[in-house]
């Protein structure tokens, strides 16, 4: 550390050639690692998605910039900056990434710049830290022997019911980010594709000082949050299916007894909820079977 160099908790290291990624903060910026400060305090050029971020972090922790090089690097940009990047590294620099929240790679641009410097045969490290999903699932009581993080849902309504539909029967606790804007559109969805009672837990504004977690069935979550806004990043925690597999012969079964007194729409609806899967594909099921010649 030189005579001038503010005294925070961070040491300058000697870091090796190469891409060196750095977990940021979710919301706290005192989750950062030390670690993380000494590479960022360290490296000869330091490679971000969100540049204000991450100069804001390390002003917060006292880290100087002192000169050196600092460079987006983000989902709009990846193709211009990467091979900057690269060629500093076959230069024998030292290129820190820093995700704009949370561990880098998960839902994050850096996946392109750690493939394509493996694919060169260029050294690349990690300095773990916070991730928004683990916090979740940390919290949403929910089982963590097995899950399964499945990014943001489709934007388009016949992709979304699609991806939902294989996500139904996964044997794993699911880990899902969504937007406030979007959160009322999603769960009722989830309903129809999981069954209401499958149990969940909706986890807000992370390490944050308004944080929350709302734990329930879907069909209760779906109530509790009529008429309400939420706002802040947002992370689903659903639980796994803990029904056996449904075969299309059990569906068309309890389809044919439900059909003998109900109507279409409310056979669709009841055996659909029996066996936790999704409501359009059932009540395509009846239609046919209703058109059925005995």
């Amino acid at each position: 550390m030189t005579q001038n160099q503010p005294q925070g908790v961070f040491r300058e290291v000697s870091l090796a050639a190469g891409i060196h990624f750095v977990a940021t903060p979710i919301g706290n910026a005192r989750d950062i690692t030390l670690r993380a400060l000494d590479i960022l305090a360290s490296a000869d050029v330091i490679a971000a998605e969100d540049t204000r971020t991450t100069r804001h972090l390390m002003d917060i922790h006292g880290v100087p910039l002192r000169g050196r090089p600092m460079v987006a690097y983000h989902d709009h940009n990846g193709a211009q900056a990467r091979p900057k990047l690269l060629a500093a590294v076959r230069d024998g620099k030292s290129v820190a990434y820093a995700s704009e929240a949370g561990m880098p790679l998960v839902a994050d641009p850096g996946y392109q710049l750690a493939h394509a410097a493996l694919e060169e045969g260029l050294p690349v490290t990690c300095a773990p830290g916070p991730s928004a999903p683990l916090a979740a699932l940390s919290i949403s009581g929910l089982p963590s022997d097995r899950f399964l993080f499945a990014g943001f849902p489709p934007a388009s309504g016949g992709a979304r019911r699609k991806w939902l539909a294989e996500l139904a029967g996964v044997d794993a606790t699911l880990l899902i980010f969504e937007s406030p804007k979007r959160i009322h559109r999603i769960l009722p969805e989830m309903c129809e594709a999981f069954g209401q009672d499958r149990q969940a837990a909706i986890c807000r504004e992370l390490t944050k000082r308004f944080e929350e977690a709302l734990r329930g069935t879907l069909g209760e979550l779906v109530e509790r949050l009529d008429g309400k806004t939420l706002k802040g990043e947002i992370v689903l925690v659903i639980d796994r299916s803990h029904g056996a597999a449904v075969t299309e012969q059990d569906l068309e079964a309890a389809l044919l007894e439900a059909l003998a007194n109900m109507s279409v729409k409310q056979a669709a609806a009841e055996v659909a909820q029996r066996f936790g899967v999704g409501k359009r594909d059932v009540y395509q099921m009846a239609l046919a079977l209703k058109d059925t010649p005995e």
